[in-house]
Formats: structure tokens, C-alpha cells, sequence
């Protein structure tokens, strides 16, 4: 079978483990309540897929992954150019100055047209893979259903295990630790609280406690702020609970959480599609589950490929440093992305 027909074939890349053999899928997450390991996407905006394959191994299926020649640097539109951001970061600075909201997190979408034919995302993720490991890395291509996602995202959304649940929100960008500010541990803080309120409302009273907070990461180029939080699910909470309770994540929202999203819909003139929603995989026989929050991901839109970025936006916010953020947490990404699978021996993107 050519790699060709192979990259057709339903794929997906969770929890260090490749997945294959597709046997259910749904946009209800009630089957996370039966059994098996499902591969989870839930887009920030549209129906989430829940993915059952009968396989889940170390190494994908021989040829399963098709080639990727990746878009120039320099052919990337943006749904929000540098003034139309900064205008939206004064818009939600006076948004702040009004009580509306406290922190919002404003994005904007990366967008350019693929010229080769064929392209398979899976091997966009395997680029990622080599030049930009994270720890929540997933991919998913399912072309019956229009999935085409490569994620290198460094962000817990959602672990599970038995009864205790966890999230790791990030907030605080810089590109070492001495461009870390008082603004970037405040805005942490916030999204902190917010996640700890969200994770209460399905969690036995008195168990949601900050294990980790203001912890720093490294990662290619650039380094996070990291904090964790941790608490004790009620009996009997069911997945769909969850997700209603705690989706979409604090850290690419803001505080409060429902005045944020409406300030986010009215700034935003993009769809952010499966941007800063999630991904990952949920074992139900066993009660784990690891869902990252898909940022720093790719997807692909038609013959278009799609990548997002953006800021946490707070009243300390200089629109300038906001909009070099969202630059900064591209750059990378995207020159992986230009790059070529099967790599040339010796040859980095």
C-alpha cells in the first residue's frame, strides 16, 4: 500500500502512544462513561469529535505516515494585523478599567494556503515532533471527518486519575526568565483562582488546592510560568459534567470567565476553530485521562493551513509587548512548519 492511500487512513498521536484502527466516533460525551480509550477533541468553537480505535501502540502502522513540504514563512496572512490587535488590547484594557473583566485573552489567526498537493498532516506532527517536542503532544487525522490536527502544546487542560483531577494553566510568556514580570505572575494568579473555581463545581467541598504555583518551564524558545491545580471529583461526575463545569479553559478565556468570552467574540474576527480547545485521550476502564489545551496547534481548513496565537491581556498590558508576545509564540512554530518530511539527512527545517 503506498504512503499515499496510507495517509488516507484514520491516525491519531496521544499520550505518547499512536492510534489506529478507528471503530467509533461521536460528538457525544457520553460514551466517555462507557468503556475503551477514546482520542478527545474538543474545538473552542463547533461539535466535539470522540474518537474509538482498536489500536493504541508505540510506533504508528508501518507507512502510515505521508509526506509534508511545508508553506514559506513569509506567505502567512493574519485575521488581526498589528494595529488591529493592539486597538483590540486597548479595547479590553478599557473593557478592565470598566469592570467588565479582570484578564481576557485575546487571540488572532494565522492563516496560508498549502501549494503542494497531498499534504499529510501527520507528518507536519512528526516535523514538531523532531524540532519542538512539548509534553502534551497529539495529532489526528481523520479525513471522513474533516480532522486534520498536529499539536505541540506545553498546557494541561485536564488529567484524571481515579477521582482526583488536575490542571496546569500557563500564564506568563517570555523569551527567558528575566523578561518575566510582576504583570505575567498577577495574570497568573487570576487564572489560577478562576480554575480553582471552575474545578469546584464538580469536586467534594474542601479538596481543590493549588499544588504548584509560578512554577518556570523551558521550551524552545521561550519559557512559561506554570501552576497546578488539584482536587477530588464527587462520585459519580460524569465527563459531559466535567467539560461543562471547566471548558473552555481559563487560561485562553479570562476572568470572569462568561463576560470574558462575550468580550472575546466581540474583539476577535476570527473563528478560533480548534485553537485554544483541547486534545488528548480519556482510558475510561481505568478512570485517566491527560487532555492538553490545544495551542501552539495546526489544522488544516481546505486547502488552507491554519495556526493560532495570542495574549493574556490585563490593565498593566502594553499593546505593543502583547502583540510581540503573540509574535514570539509563532515564530518558532511556524519555521518548523516550513520544513520537509521525510527530512533531508542532516537537514533541520
Amino acid at each position: 500500500m503506498s504512503v499515499e492511500l496510507h495517509a488516507m487512513i484514520p491516525l491519531a498521536y496521544a499520550g505518547g502512544l499512536w492510534a489506529s484502527g478507528l471503530i467509533e466516533s461521536s460528538t457525544d460525551p457520553s460514551v466517555l462513561e462507557t468503556s475503551g480509550r477514546w482520542l478527545v477533541v474538543l474545538p473552542y468553537s463547533g461539535a466535539p469529535s470522540f474518537l474509538r480505535f482498536s489500536t493504541w501502540a508505540n510506533e504508528p502502522p508501518a507507512g502510515a505516515i505521508g509526506g509534508w513540504s511545508g508553506p514559506s514563512a513569509q506567505t502567512w496572512s493574519t485575521s488581526l494585523n498589528e494595529l488591529q490587535y493592539c486597538t483590540a488590547v486597548e479595547s479590553t484594557r478599557q473593557a478592565i478599567a470598566a469592570g467588565v473583566v479582570y484578564q481576557a485573552n485575546i487571540c488572532r489567526v494565522l492563516r496560508t494556503p498549502l501549494k503542494v498537493q497531498n499534504q499529510d498532516i501527520a507528518g507536519l506532527h512528526s516535523l514538531l515532533m523532531q524540532h519542538n517536542p512539548a509534553p502534551y503532544s497529539a495529532m489526528v487525522r481523520v479525513p471522513e471527518l474533516n480532522l486534520a490536527i498536529a499539536c505541540a502544546s506545553p498546557e494541561l487542560y485536564l488529567s484524571r486519575n481515579g477521582s482526583e483531577i488536575a490542571s496546569g494553566p500557563i500564564k506568563g510568556t517570555g523569551r527567558t526568565s528575566a523578561d518575566l514580570t510582576d504583570k505575567d505572575r498577577a495574570e497568573n494568579i487570576m487564572i489560577v483562582d478562576l480554575v480553582r473555581n471552575d474545578l469546584a463545581r464538580v469536586s467534594a467541598t474542601g479538596t481543590v488546592e493549588v499544588a504548584g504555583l509560578l512554577r518556570e518551564e523551558q521550551h524552545p524558545g521561550l519559557v512559561h510560568l506554570v501552576s497546578r491545580v488539584k482536587s477530588q471529583l464527587v462520585r459519580g461526575t460524569t465527563w459531559a459534567e466535567i467539560f461543562d463545569a471547566t471548558f473552555p479553559p481559563g487560561s485562553v478565556t479570562g476572568a470572569p470567565k462568561s463576560s470574558a468570552l462575550t468580550l472575546i467574540n466581540e474583539l476577535e474576527n476570527a473563528s478560533r476553530t480548534y485553537y485554544c480547545g483541547a486534545i488528548g485521550w480519556v482510558d475510561v476502564d481505568n478512570d485517566q485521562a491527560s487532555l492538553a489545551v490545544s495551542i501552539r496547534t495546526f489544522w488544516l481548513e481546505g486547502d488552507d493551513l491554519c495556526f493560532g496565537t495570542g495574549a493574556g491581556i490585563t490593565w498593566a498590558s502594553d499593546s505593543e509587548k502583547e502583540w510581540k508576545e503573540t509574535e514570539l509564540k509563532a515564530k518558532h512554530l511556524v519555521s518548523v512548519a516550513s520544513g520537509h518530511w521525510p527530512e533531508s539527512k542532516g537537514k533541520a527545517p
